[in-house]
C-alpha cells in the first residue's frame, strides 16, 4: 500500500505541466478557427469504413487546407490519407478498393484524382481548364461523372475553351451586359456565359464525354449539383432549372439524362410547378425518390418526399401527411426503409419511414444531425454539433438507438474553453402563440445577479438559430464577455411547421418585432437581465429587424446590423428579385403603401439607439448600398453610429482574420454601451 502511494506521488510530481489540468478560458474568435471542421462523412459499400474531410485553417496565413480521413467503424481508428493539395468530394469505386476525389493542387483548379487503398499515391485522372466538382463512380467501376462549368460554344473542344477563357481575361472591356431578371448570384455575375454541365470520364483511357451537350442550364446556383446513377448505368436523375432568360422565376425539375453521349432528357416532374430536388434511385433501379416544393414563389417551402415509379410514370408523395421538411434521404441496402433528416424545433434530427409509406420514425434527437450515410445493415454514421460542441462523427445503432461518438478531433481544444450553460425554453409570443427560445449563460454564471442582454435575430426570415455551433454566429463566443445571449425562433422561422414559417408573408415586420418584444419582458420578468443594459443584433433579415428596432423603441441601449436590409426598394436591386413583392405583400409599383408599412427605411425619424453597420462589397443577396444608407442616415442625423466595410466579402463574413476582426468589433461595440 505504501509502495503504491509512494509510485503515485512520483507521478504526480513527474508529470509535465502541460499534461496537468487545463487551465480553461471563455471561447475566443481565434479559438473557431482553430476548431477542425470535420466534414460530412461518405461510407464504403461494406460499411466497414468511413472517408470524410477535415478542414484546417491558418489563421497566419488567412487560408485553409483540407484533407481526407479514414476511419474504421468498428474499431474507431483513423488515419490520414492524403496530404499534397486540398481535397473534398470523396466517393467509394464500387468495389470498395479505390476512392475519388477532387483535389486543388499547386494553385491549380479542383481536378480528379483516384486513391487505391492497397496503397500508393492518388493518381490525377483529370487534367481540364475548368475545376470539376460532384464525382461520382458508375456502377461498373470503369467510369466517373462529375460536373464542371463551360461555355456553350466550346463545342467538346478544350483547346477551344481555353482561348475562350484566354479572351475574357484579356478583354480591355470591363462592361458587364444584361437584360436578365437575374444577371448576378450571392457574390458572382452570371453574365459570362458559363452553364454547368454533367461529363463522364472513362478511367482507363482518360476519355471525357460531354452529357449535356446543347444543354444551357444552371444546376444548384449555390453551387453543386444534385444527381444519382441508375443501378444499370444507362441513365442519371438530374435537379435542374429549367427556366431560360431572363430568369424572371426559378422552377428546378427532375430530369432523365441517357449516359451515352447523345444528350437525350426526359423531364419527369414537369407537371409540377414548384420546385423538385435531390433525386435518389431505389436499390433495385424501379424508382426514384425525390422531394417537392408546392408553392413556387416561398423558398422555404416545406419538402415532401415523393417516388417516381420509372415503369408507369406514377409518382406518390410519402410525407404529405407529416409536418416536416425533408432532407438527405436515402434507401436502406434492401429497398424497404428510407432514412431523411428534418428541422425540428430548433433541432435537426434523424428520421426513417417504410419505402411503401405509413408512420415515420424518430431515430435520433438532440442538437444539430446531419450528412447520415447507411454504414451496413445496422448502422448510420453522421455529423453531430450543437450549442456547446463543434462536429464530430458519430454512429448510431439502428437496433438500439444508441449513439457513439467516433472522432475527437477538438477535444482537446474544448477542454481548455470554459462555456457557458444552455436552456432551451418557450413563452408566449404575437397572438399568443408559442415562440421558442435558447437562452445561452456566459461562463461563470451567477444566478444572483442581472447580466446585460445580446438579442441574436436570425436571417432569412425563414430560417431558425437552432441548436448548433455556429461559425460565424457563435452564442457562447456573444456571451463570453459576460452577457445573457438570447435567440428566439420568432414568427416565420422554420422546424415548426410549415403554417408558422407561412405566417408572416406579406408583413415581414410586425408579429417578428412582437415576438422579439416579448423574448425581451420575458428575461426581464425572470430577472436574468439587466434592462438598462441591453442590444439587439441580427444579419440579413436580423438586420431589417434590427433596423425596424431602431424605428420603433428605444429599449435597447445598442444595435448592430449585419448586411441588414433597410429599404425595401432596394431590394429590387438584390441577385434575385423574383417573388418579393409576394414576399413583401407590395413594390414599388403596386400596394405601394403596403411595402412601406414594413419598410425600415419609413421610420427614421425615430432613430436614436446607436448602431454599428457591418457589410461587405461583395453581398449580392442584400446589396451594400443597405448598409451605406442606414449608416449615412445615422451620421447625417448626428447618431452615434460606426461602419465596419469588407471590400472582399460577401453576405458572410469567411476569412479568418476579417472574421476574428468582425467580432473585435463586435465586442467593442457592445462594451462600449453595455458595460
Amino acid at each position: 500500500m505504501k509502495k503504491a502511494s509512494t509510485l503515485a506521488l512520483l507521478l504526480m510530481i513527474m508529470t509535465p505541466f502541460w499534461l496537468a489540468a487545463t487551465e480553461q478560458k471563455p471561447i475566443t474568435a481565434e479559438n473557431l478557427w482553430e476548431v477542425k471542421r470535420v466534414g460530412a462523412p461518405v461510407a464504403s459499400p461494406d460499411g466497414k469504413l468511413t472517408v470524410f474531410t477535415v478542414t484546417e485553417f491558418s489563421i497566419g496565413d488567412n487560408n485553409s487546407k483540407t484533407h481526407l480521413h479514414l476511419m474504421d467503424n468498428e474499431s474507431g481508428a483513423i488515419k490520414q490519407i492524403t496530404f499534397a493539395g486540398s481535397e473534398g468530394a470523396p466517393v467509394w469505386s464500387p468495389d470498395g478498393s479505390q476512392i475519388a476525389f477532387t483535389s486543388r493542387r499547386n494553385g491549380a483548379q479542383a481536378q480528379l484524382y483516384i486513391l487505391p487503398l492497397q496503397g500508393g499515391e492518388a493518381k490525377k485522372v483529370t487534367d481540364l481548364p475548368v475545376g470539376t466538382y460532384a464525382p461520382k463512380w458508375f456502377p461498373d467501376g470503369k467510369k466517373l461523372a462529375f460536373a464542371a462549368n463551360i461555355h456553350p460554344d466550346y463545342n467538346g473542344d478544350w483547346n477551344k475553351l481555353k482561348e475562350i477563357q484566354k479572351q475574357q481575361n484579356e478583354n480591355k472591356v470591363t462592361a458587364k451586359v444584361t437584360e436578365d431578371v437575374m444577371y448576378r448570384f450571392w457574390d458572382r455575375w452570371l453574365t459570362n456565359g458559363f452553364y454547368p454541365r454533367l461529363f463522364s470520364l472513362e478511367i482507363a483511357s482518360g476519355e471525357v464525354t460531354d452529357l449535356m451537350p446543347g444543354v444551357n442550364n444552371f444546376f444548384n446556383m449555390m453551387g453543386g449539383v444534385s444527381y444519382d446513377i441508375a443501378p444499370n448505368g444507362q441513365q442519371i436523375a438530374l435537379s435542374m432549372n429549367v427556366t431560360q432568360p431572363p430568369y424572371d422565376r426559378l422552377n428546378y425539375d427532375i430530369f432523365l439524362l441517357s449516359t451515352d453521349g447523345s444528350g437525350k432528357m426526359t423531364n419527369i416532374t414537369e407537371s409540377n410547378p414548384a420546385d423538385d430536388l435531390n433525386p435518389v434511385f431505389s436499390p433495385d433501379g424501379r424508382q426514384i425518390l425525390y422531394g417537392k416544393k408546392e408553392i413556387y414563389h416561398f423558398y422555404a417551402d416545406r419538402v415532401v418526399m415523393a417516388l417516381h415509379d420509372l415503369l408507369s410514370g406514377a409518382q406518390t408523395a410519402l410525407t404529405h401527411h407529416i409536418d416536416l421538411s425533408c432532407d438527405n434521404w436515402f434507401f436502406s441496402a434492401d429497398g424497404r426503409t428510407i432514412f431523411f433528416e428534418a428541422e425540428d424545433r430548433a433541432m435537426q434530427s434523424l428520421f426513417s419511414i417504410p419505402a411503401k409509406g405509413g408512420s415515420h420514425k424518430e431515430l435520433f434527437r438532440g442538437g444539430t444531425n446531419g450528412n447520415a450515410a447507411l454504414a451496413g445493415p445496422r448502422h448510420l454514421v453522421f455529423n453531430h454539433h450543437n450549442l456547446s460542441a463543434p462536429p464530430e462523427l458519430y454512429k448510431l445503432d439502428l437496433r438500439r438507438g444508441q449513439a457513439q461518438k467516433m472522432t475527437s478531433f477538438n477535444d482537446d481544444l474544448m477542454a481548455g474553453i470554459k462555456l457557458g450553460k444552455t436552456e432551451n425554453i418557450t413563452y408566449k409570443g404575437a397572438n399568443g402563440a408559442d415562440v421558442q427560445m435558447f437562452i445561452q449563460y456566459p461562463p461563470d454564471y451567477d444566478p444572483t445577479k442581472k447580466y446585460p442582454l445580446v438579442l441574436m435575430i436570425h436571417g432569412g426570415p425563414h430560417g431558425i438559430f437552432g441548436d448548433s455551433f455556429h461559425f460565424r454566429w457563435n452564442s457562447q463566443l456573444f456571451a463570453a464577455p459576460g452577457y445573457i445571449a438570447a435567440m428566439p425562433n420568432f414568427h416565420g422561422s422554420t422546424s415548426f411547421g410549415n403554417n408558422f414559417t407561412m405566417s408572416i408573408h406579406g408583413s415581414h415586420a410586425n408579429q417578428p418585432f412582437e415576438d422579439i418584444m416579448k423574448a425581451t419582458d420575458y428575461l426581464i420578468e425572470r430577472g436574468l437581465v439587466d434592462e438598462t443594459k441591453m442590444a439587439a443584433t441580427g444579419g440579413s433579415y436580423g438586420g431589417y429587424m434590427v433596423s425596424w428596432i431602431a424605428g420603433h423603441t428605444d429599449r435597447y441601449a445598442a444595435l448592430v446590423n449585419h448586411a441588414g436590409v433597410y429599404d425595401l426598394h432596394l431590394q429590387f436591386a438584390s441577385d434575385y428579385s423574383g417573388n418579393r413583392a409576394y414576399q413583401y405583400g407590395g413594390s414599388p409599383w403596386e400596394n405601394f403603401d403596403q411595402l412601406n408599412a414594413n419598410n425600415p427605411a419609413q421610420f427614421a425619424h425615430n432613430f436614436k439607439t446607436p448602431m454599428l453597420v457591418i457589410h461587405g462589397e461583395l453581398d449580392y443577396r442584400v446589396p451594400v448600398a443597405h448598409g451605406f444608407l442606414v449608416y449615412g442616415i445615422y451620421r447625417s442625423m448626428g447618431l452615434d453610429s460606426r461602419l465596419v466595410y469588407f471590400p472582399d466579402e460577401n453576405h458572410w463574413i469567411l476569412k479568418p482574420q476579417n472574421s476574428i476582426y468582425w467580432y473585435q468589433e463586435l465586442h467593442n461595440w457592445l462594451e462600449r454601451y453595455l458595460k
